[in-house]
């Protein structure tokens, strides 16, 4: 990638960050298998791929949120898994979801390049990246943006990976709406 390039992906990389933590939230039921499912095709349409990946989606449960920030979380994930498993000969992707109490918990599951668990901390902070850029294109921002969504949700994301063996983001969202003014 250009110089050119991987400057004006940065800022608007940046410029999305930034919009997350001020963006207005209007919450609505969203159906987030649909939404998984929506966002497997636009990645898949756009990414240029050099064979097809086997994204397989399972029943997710709905959440309360804002639909277009909750969108760009699985943009990033998704993106990601799919970035991370274009060298694997049958590239494949498992979503998963599962009420807990009063939380839905979604998992995002590749098998791909992986990463060391030792520097699993990294993974959430601006400009932090595992892998070099000559490996793997990127920002660094994707997951602190979708860190920052989920926390303006009320929710969380964890990470575990296996160098050469993949990664699994799991993240949760809070099942009904917040009593205390959020979404």
């Amino acid at each position: 990638m250009s110089e050119r390039k991987a400057s004006i992906l940065i800022v608007d990389d940046l410029l999305t960050f930034s919009r997350a933590g001020r963006a207005e939230m209007v919450s609505d039921r969203v159906d987030m298998r649909e939404m998984a499912r929506t966002s497997a095709e636009e990645i898949v349409q756009n990414a240029g791929l050099k064979g097809p990946i086997d994204f397989r989606i399972g029943d997710l449960p709905p959440v309360q949120g804002s639909a277009s920030l909750l969108k760009q979380v699985w943009i990033n994930l998704l993106s990601n898994a799919v970035k991370f498993s274009a060298k694997a000969e049958h590239p494949l992707i498992e979503i998963e979801g599962a009420l807990d109490g009063d939380n839905a918990v979604f998992r995002v599951r590749d098998h791909g390049a992986g990463f060391d668990m030792a520097n699993v901390e990294k993974l959430f902070g601006v400009f932090q990246r595992l892998h070099k850029e000559s490996d793997f294109e990127g920002t660094g921002i994707g997951l602190a943006l979708v860190q920052r969504i989920l926390a303006r949700h009320g929710g969380r994301i964890w990470a575990e990976g296996e160098v050469g063996k993949g990664a699994t983001f799991s993240f949760s969202l809070p099942a009904r709406p917040r009593s205390d003014g959020g979404t």
